[in-house]
């Protein structure tokens, strides 16, 4: 199920953006990234629309999925 980000507290999409980004495997490239620059680059798309909040209801967990 997609949760729409604005309808999630600033506190719950900074944790959930910020688990995301600290996950292993989502290096971003030759470049080392702070968390802080991570989650802004996260937020980014999803303000464009990129990637969407998913909140999988057996396991009740969140993750960030491709909109393509």
């Amino acid at each position: 199920m997609l949760i729409p980000y604005d309808q999630l507290s600033a506190e719950t999409l900074t944790a959930i953006l910020e688990e995301y980004a600290s996950r292993e495997g989502t290096e971003y490239g030759e470049v080392d990234y702070s968390l802080a620059e991570k989650v802004a680059m996260l937020r980014a798309q999803l303000s464009r629309g990129d990637i969407a909040v998913s909140f999988d209801t057996q396991t009740e967990t969140c993750t960030l999925q491709s909109t393509r």
